[in-house]
């Protein structure tokens, strides 16, 4: 397997994916934001003075798939035809586990696009209850699954 972000001397560059075929792609990703019990019981009360934090980490992911092309330099824009966010309270590891999908149609998949906004949401809840906890700890963030274009469907193996 070859990196084909560099050029025949080695320089960067974004692919050319002009002969590609349309195909349906969907990219799941997934993080995990860990906190003190009493942050995650906040976050559950929606007792931050900041607002509704899952809310706000929802809207922010979806934002951040929507704008990678923007932050990560060699990504395609693409039309998104869809982002889901959820998020998963887990009392006995004190975290708020996160889980992105995004789809579209088109000649490249979206696996930075779910990557992206796993993290800008994890970041959101930073943000939101940093006042709080200075301690959270963003980790895990991963390509759970994939699938469509050329190289097919990938399913992360369980850990």
């Amino acid at each position: 397997m070859e990196l084909t972000h560099f050029n025949d001397s080695g320089k960067a560059r974004m692919v050319d994916v002009t002969t590609k075929d349309d195909t349906v792609r969907q990219a799941v990703a997934e993080g995990r934001v860990t906190m003190k019990p009493a942050t995650l019981a906040l976050i559950k009360q929606g007792g931050m003075g900041k607002g509704d934090v899952l809310g706000v980490a929802q809207v922010a992911g979806i934002m951040g798939a929507k704008k990678t092309w923007e932050i990560i330099p060699m990504c395609h824009p693409l039309m998104l035809t869809g982002v889901n966010i959820e998020f998963t309270t887990d009392n006995d590891k004190s975290a708020v586990d996160i889980q992105a999908t995004v789809r579209t149609t088109g000649k490249t998949g979206v696996e930075m696009e779910a990557l992206t906004a796993v993290s800008v949401a994890a970041l959101t809840i930073y943000d939101m209850c940093k006042a709080v906890d200075k301690g959270i700890t963003v980790e895990f963030i991963r390509l759970v699954a994939k699938s469509g274009g050329k190289s097919g469907t990938y399913t992360r193996e369980v850990d």
